[in-house]
């Protein structure tokens, strides 16, 4: 009615939030999108339903504000791996630390002798595109001997599979283990291992996938369903890549140059490609996440000495750049970057970069104030 626009306000636009559905999507997609809209968002657990006994969070969305990166209060902590063979800590509750409990429960804490790491949640939008890069596409960018000596020298997170998951034929099959690409040390396979993980790890909600309780270890009925697993996992998958704003100012033009020349899209690649998908929205397209979804080494600086698959402590895959200058509308008004949070601005991030990174930060550092400026305009467009 035309008097309603008077009492509200105008819906925000497109490039101004991260949520909603990828362009194209079919009658039917877009009803298994809102399905899988209201399973993440608006279903709350208790202990009726399935809540704990112990737990991070008490739903998807409680992590994920408006689809967008974690705050400090919703950051995680993970434990008990330092190396390649595997987590030594999981009969004391690795690899994540549940740090909330039903009462008359007691929450976990870390063990003594334990390496641990904080990470902050990532931002949902655009996964789905990141999950249909090939596996040859992957290691096209990866450079593990650095034999083009730039200094560059990501590589894959080649890992083992949880017994739910099948790959797809056109995996790359390494004597049994396959590339991860999900999650800060890239220790998630695809979008169903990462959303069973994260019902079971950070709500303490079992499925048919893994019907294994975190507080007792023993397996108990499913308390979420196939059903909503599959529509969260097809929510993840349509949701849109977020949208680059003020694309044709001259600052952001020149931070973009700038950007480039300081080598940082050699581990933040601007332009990747999705395979075939049945989902046609997503089948055979280009897109722009600023990330080669490799693993890097970042320095002692970023070393928490905890690991996940096959990376090193000080190794991080690089996190997607698109989305970022919408980060603070999830995160309180202010920026909690890197890994853990502890960037409080866009600057700070660059400047907590080292290893393969050191040369690119030292550029940043030589810049005049005006290049500076122009190439965080260009981020904070992203």
């Amino acid at each position: 009615m035309p008097g309603c626009s008077k009492l509200h306000p105008p819906a925000p636009a497109d490039d101004e939030i991260l949520d909603g559905p990828v362009e194209g999507l079919n009658y039917e997609q877009k009803r298994q999108f809102v399905e899988g809209d209201i399973a993440f968002n608006d279903e709350i657990f208790t202990s009726h339903t399935g809540l704990g006994t112990l737990f991070v969070a008490t739903s998807c969305g409680s992590c994920h504000a408006g689809d967008g990166k974690g705050h400090p209060f919703t950051t995680l902590t993970r434990f008990g791996q330092t190396d390649s063979t595997g987590n030594q800590f999981l009969h004391l509750g690795g690899p994540q630390l549940q740090s909330r409990a039903l009462p008359g429960y007691t929450v976990e804490k870390i063990p003594a002798g334990a390496s641990f790491s904080s990470f902050t949640p990532p931002a949902n939008t655009g996964l789905g595109f990141l999950e249909l890069v090939s596996d040859e596409d992957i290691l096209a960018m990866a450079d593990p001997n650095d034999n083009n000596a730039d200094g560059i020298s990501g590589e894959a997170n080649w890992h083992t599979l949880p017994q739910f998951i099948v790959p797809k034929t056109t995996a790359l099959d390494q004597h049994g283990r396959y590339i991860h690409r999900f999650g800060k040390k890239a220790a998630a396979f695809n979008l169903l291992h990462q959303t069973v993980n994260a019902y079971n790890q950070d709500i303490g909600i079992t499925s048919s996938f893994n019907p294994y309780d975190v507080y007792s270890g023993l397996a108990t009925d499913p308390e979420v369903t196939d059903r909503t697993i599959n529509n969260v996992v097809f929510y993840l998958q349509t949701l849109k890549a977020p949208i680059q704003r003020n694309q044709q100012e001259a600052e952001v033009i020149k931070g973009k140059t700038l950007f480039i020349q300081a080598g940082c899209e050699s581990c933040h690649r601007q332009t990747l490609r999705t395979g075939y998908s049945p989902i046609a929205a997503l089948s055979n397209k280009e897109f722009h996440p600023y990330t080669d979804l490799l693993l890097h080494d970042m320095g002692p600086e970023l070393d928490d000495g905890y690991t996940e698959g096959n990376a090193k402590t000080y190794e991080w895959r690089t996190p997607p750049l698109w989305g970022l200058g919408l980060s603070p509308n999830s995160q309180g008004g202010g920026y909690f970057l890197m890994h853990d949070g502890r960037a409080r601005s866009i600057e700070e991030a660059i400047l907590l970069h080292g290893g393969e990174a050191m040369p690119g930060k030292n550029l940043f550092i030589q810049m005049n104030n005006a290049d500076q400026k122009a190439l965080l305009k260009f981020l904070q467009s992203l």
